[in-house]
């Protein structure tokens, strides 16, 4: 496996300081937002479609640093209703990913509204009342589908092999049955971008998750989760209060360790082996506690413990 980080984990810097601060921490490549709910202040994807040198040059940069560009990363919601231009950004994310040779794009799967009459995306977690079937209906029949198919053309054209989408929360794809769903619909350019974090708040378990995807498992977000048990009590995990106010929430996003602890990293990396990926694990930090740069060193720390990187070569002896 391989170590790097979401840009965006360093939001607040700029661009040769987080390449610095990378090159110190030893990763080995970065995954790099564009677009959707990211201001993206390290890739401007004006500026770099259809404009080899300064891709060339943006390239470079990370190279003099020891570094890769992990994949490209559109996190948005590319079926909002009323603001095209996320999936817009998604397609030229598409589209600067095949000028610059990057196979994967991270993305979401999109949220669109309930009926072709409403203006707010919809996200139905429960089969009751009825009417959330019809909602379901619409919104996979009508939209996603049809989205995702012209999504992997796109891609296809483009050369860009994987599309890993982000099981999260207010999405259409949130968990390995509607990641399946989905790709069983629009063929294996759709993959998983596996976050146990968002997981761990569903109440799912990403341990089986890891081995239940398989080979569907395309990317890791390395984030973690804190459970406030006592808030989990009398709120449960469907929780909408403000992120920054972690001592009244009944989960928060944490930096690696202080959720779950290296024992529990150790076994995902394994599972992950089991299940037959041995790629990128990307941090995406989140802690909004910890200083940005202190949490990340922690997590890289982390990692680097307990995350395998050499190649298997044990074997029983011929006897």
């Amino acid at each position: 496996m391989k170590l790097g980080f979401v840009t965006d984990s360093l939001g607040g810097m700029g661009f040769d300081e987080l390449l610095a601060n990378a090159q110190a921490m030893g990763v080995e490549g970065l995954e790099i937002n564009t677009c959707g709910w990211s201001t993206a202040p390290h890739f401007k994807l004006a500026d770099m479609l259809g404009k080899p040198l300064a891709q060339k040059d943006y390239s470079a940069k990370l190279a003099d640093h020891g570094l890769e560009i992990i994949s490209l990363n559109a996190n948005g919601n590319p079926l909002h209703p009323t603001d095209p231009k996320q999936g817009n950004d998604l397609r030229d994310t598409i589209r600067v990913a095949g000028e610059m040779g990057i196979k994967k794009v991270c993305t979401m799967s999109g949220l669109p509204a309930g009926s072709a009459n409403d203006v707010m995306p919809n996200w139905v977690v429960s089969s009751w009342p009825p009417e959330t079937q019809d909602i379901l209906r619409y919104q996979w029949e009508e939209k996603l589908i049809p989205f995702w198919t012209e999504i992997v053309a796109l891609a296809q054209e483009n050369g860009v092999e994987q599309i890993a989408l982000e099981l999260h929360g207010n999405q259409c794809v949130y968990n390995v049955p509607s990641l399946f769903k989905l790709r069983d619909a629009v063929g294996p350019v759709i993959g998983a971008n596996l976050d146990p974090s968002h997981l761990f708040w569903m109440g799912a378990d990403p341990l089986i998750a890891a081995e239940a995807l398989g080979d569907a498992v395309y990317h890791v977000h390395a984030k973690d989760t804190f459970l406030n048990a006592p808030k989990q009590a009398t709120t449960s995990l469907l929780e909408n209060g403000s992120l920054m106010d972690i001592p009244a929430r009944s989960w928060s996003y944490i930096t690696l360790g202080f959720g779950h602890g290296e024992e529990w990293w150790r076994q995902f990396c394994y599972r992950l082996k089991m299940g037959g990926y041995d790629g990128w694990l990307s941090i995406e930090h989140e802690d909004v506690l910890l200083n940005s740069l202190e949490g990340l060193e922690k997590s890289v720390t982390l990692l680097q413990n307990v995350m395998p990187s050499a190649a298997a070569d044990f074997k029983p002896q011929d006897i």
